[in-house]
C-alpha cells in the first residue's frame, strides 16, 4: 500500500482555544460557508460517523488540552476508487497573538496508484479555503464563538 500526503498550515489572529472550538463545530459551519461542497453533515452514530455526499468518517481523537482533532474517512465516494482510507490530523498551535492551524491529510491507497498531483493541489486549496471561510464565519458570529 502506498500513501500520498497533503500538508496545510494557515495562520490565524484568533486564540488557539477559539479556533479549536470553531473547528469542532465544523459539521454545522461547513454547509453554511461551502454549500456546494458540503450539502449537509449529519451525525448518524456515536461521535463520528458522518455522511456527506457518500462518505463516512470515524472520529478518533478530540483533545482539548492539546488542541488536536483526528479522524479517518473509511467509506464513500471521496475515496475515489483507489483509496482504502483518508486520515486527517489537525493541531492548533499557539503563537504570539494567535495560532497556526495545521492539518496533515494522508491518503492511504489500495495499491500503488496514488491521487494525481493536480488532485492533491486542488484538495490542499479546498482545505485552505474551507478553513478561512469557517474562520470568517466565526468572526462574523462572535455571539456564538
Amino acid at each position: 500500500m502506498s500513501t500520498a500526503t497533503v500538508e496545510v498550515e494557515v495562520a490565524s489572529p484568533f486564540p488557539t482555544d477559539k479556533v479549536f472550538k470553531v473547528y469542532n463545530d465544523f459539521h454545522n459551519i461547513a454547509p453554511k460557508v461551502f454549500p456546494k461542497v458540503f450539502k449537509s453533515i449529519e451525525t448518524v452514530e456515536g461521535d463520528g460517523d458522518v455522511p456527506f455526499t457518500s462518505a463516512k468518517y470515524k472520529q478518533e481523537t478530540i483533545d482539548a488540552s492539546d488542541f488536536t482533532y483526528n479522524y479517518t474517512f473509511f467509506e464513500g465516494d471521496n475515496l475515489i476508487g483507489i483509496l482504502d482510507s483518508i486520515d486527517y490530523r489537525i493541531k492548533i498551535v499557539p503563537t504570539d497573538g494567535g495560532c497556526v492551524y495545521k492539518q496533515t491529510v494522508i491518503y492511504n491507497c489500495k495499491g500503488d496508484e496514488k491521487p494525481s498531483a493536480e488532485f492533491l493541489k486542488l484538495e490542499k486549496e479546498l482545505y485552505e479555503k474551507t478553513y478561512k471561510a469557517i474562520e470568517e464565519y466565526a468572526a462574523a458570529h462572535p455571539e456564538v464563538y
